[in-house]
């Protein structure tokens, strides 16, 4: 059976998607990338662009489910705070379109991956780029993160349910 999954990195200036098909045993990358917002424009604008552009996505590729990396929290509160909405703009539109979601700590998802909870971005992506395939490694490392969700999804199978 063929699995589609969507993975998600969320962020306000940077939302990093990557999207998976698992047939039998075998992985591919159908996309990745990431969904910008300007610095500029105001929060409501930014969140509304990140819900169309998910919209649009998961309307393209129709993944089975979505997996979504927990917030980090940093001591910028405000920051985390915005992150935070973004996350949740996410969510919502997860929802909307009826997906299952589970979601993955940072740690969890460099463990899955690399086995080792602490490993750094660029070892992320160089693995990301083994299990994957892919010719070279996946840029930007919100993409390269949000794929490393989805393929730590599919490692626990928590959100192949349906």
């Amino acid at each position: 059976m063929v699995k589609i999954i969507l993975g998600l990195d969320p962020g306000i200036a940077d939302t990093g998607y990557g999207v998976i098909k698992e047939e039998g045993t075998k992985l591919s990358c159908l996309a990745y990338g990431s969904i910008k917002t300007k610095a500029g424009d105001d929060l409501i604008k930014r969140l509304d662009i990140l819900h169309q552009e998910l919209d649009r996505i998961i309307k393209k590729y129709k993944p089975h489910s979505a997996a979504i990396e927990q917030l980090f929290f940093n001591k910028n509160v405000r920051t985390a705070l915005i992150v935070g909405q973004a996350r949740g703009v996410a969510l919502l539109t997860l929802n909307q379109n009826k997906l299952a979601v589970v979601d993955f700590t940072p740690s969890q998802v460099k463990q899955a991956v690399t086995a080792y909870g602490r490993a750094s971005k660029k070892q992320v992506q160089k693995m990301v780029k083994l299990i994957l395939h892919l010719q070279e490694m996946p840029q930007p490392d919100d993409a390269a993160d949000a794929l490393a969700v989805a393929i730590c999804a599919l490692n626990s199978r928590l959100c192949l349910r349906n």
